[in-house]
């Protein structure tokens, strides 16, 4: 059956060349991409990509003002996938930090956005990444670089192992002595910090892993 994917229009740049990614990334599948605002197509999708480009308090603000944080949240609760990308990502945890202003995010799961403590900044290029074993979301991509541009990050982020709730999995990157998570699969939550849309043809693999678990 085709698969349906909304694209999160709530004031973010770069969701064009999100829409036609995804785009090609389902073409095998028959996918529907559509870039919308309104909360009924964006929960009723198979899928739902949460793009981001700028400042995290902006983006917190755009998010609300469709009520996207809600959206989000009734979307998980009934194991409904979401993928963050970029800001798209950040806004994710509880918190960012961007030039003293402490601004709430989702809350998904704990960790603090902050400025990279890096000697260059921002962090702008083709970089690796740190997967763990048996990863869903880097299948097949292992050793590929994907395309990172960004000046903040979360660079703290201790698991808690066992329990009866699925842990996050958590990929990591290095930059220029720094380390911070540049994505995170957890059930039908998962996000990136880099841009699969920038990324060739990793970055379409990418997606076209996520595409198979819609």
């Amino acid at each position: 059956m085709p698969v349906s994917i909304a694209v999160l229009d709530y004031g973010s740049g770069n969701v064009r060349s999100a829409v036609r990614a995804v785009e090609r990334a389902g073409e095998a599948r028959g996918c529907t991409v559509t870039l919308t605002a309104d909360p009924t197509l964006a929960y009723e999708a198979d899928g739902l990509l949460v793009p981001g480009v700028g400042a995290f308090e902006a983006c917190m603000n755009g998010l609300s003002a469709v009520d996207g944080e809600r959206l989000i949240e009734r979307r998980l609760i009934a194991n409904r996938p979401v993928l963050g990308i970029c800001v798209g990502m950040q806004i994710l945890f509880a918190e960012g930090i961007e030039h003293g202003v402490r601004t709430a995010g989702c809350g998904e799961w704990p960790g603090t956005v902050e400025r990279l403590q890096a000697p260059i900044v921002p962090h702008m290029g083709w970089n690796t990444v740190e997967p763990p074993a048996g990863s869903r979301m880097f299948a097949g991509l292992a050793d590929e670089r994907f395309y990172f541009v960004h000046s903040y990050g979360v660079r703290s982020w201790e698991i808690t192992p066992g329990g009866p709730v699925k842990q996050p999995e958590v990929t990591w990157t290095g930059y220029e002595g720094d380390r911070f998570v540049s994505a995170v699969e957890h059930g039908p939550l998962w996000a990136t910090q880099f841009h699969p849309e920038k990324s060739a043809d990793a970055g379409r693999r990418l997606l076209e892993n996520w595409i198979a678990t819609l």
